[in-house]
């Protein structure tokens, strides 16, 4: 590969790295794939095919269908046609990989963000730390339940794993 076509790849992977970061997650639609840490490598190859190559949050996670269907149909309103989408199940997705931004959104649309010391999270609705576990099952298998002693809220919480 020559300087210019390694110059040229390195353009189109941040365009397709900008792309990617407007498809929301289908569950939780304030975050993107990208806030989520899903997306983990863009390549393109010397014959200019694109792998996108992504992560589920847990094993079985129902969401993903519905991202690979969104960044199809993302790639190809953008005009990419020689492509395809990886599914990498090793390393398995953690917590970690998600954004700071991201986890500030999720706090913002009112579920508590991961917290990897294993404190009881703080309420998203009035920050208070005196909160309690109703359920290890929230809205979707990555999340718990809690709710909140002194507002009386309950919320989801976004599980360390």
């Amino acid at each position: 590969m020559n300087h210019t076509t390694s110059i040229q790849s390195a353009q189109l992977i941040s365009k397709l790295w900008e792309l990617l970061e407007g498809i929301p997650d289908p569950e939780i639609p304030v975050l993107s794939i990208l806030d989520l840490g899903i997306v983990r490598n863009v390549e393109v190859d010397e014959n200019g095919h694109i792998t996108v190559s992504i992560t589920p949050t847990y094993s079985g996670c129902p969401a993903m269908d519905m991202i690979t269907i969104n960044i199809k149909l993302s790639m190809s309103a953008a005009g990419y046609k020689d492509y395809s989408i990886k599914q990498v199940l090793s390393p398995a997705w953690t917590t970690d990989w998600m954004t700071e931004s991201g986890k500030i959104k999720l706090e913002k649309y009112g579920i508590a963000p991961p917290n990897p010391n294993d404190e009881l999270p703080a309420c998203p609705q009035c920050k208070s730390p005196n909160t309690k576990l109703l359920s290890q099952f929230g809205s979707t298998a990555c999340k718990s339940l809690y709710q909140c002693e002194d507002c009386r809220e309950p919320f989801d919480y976004f599980k360390c794993h």
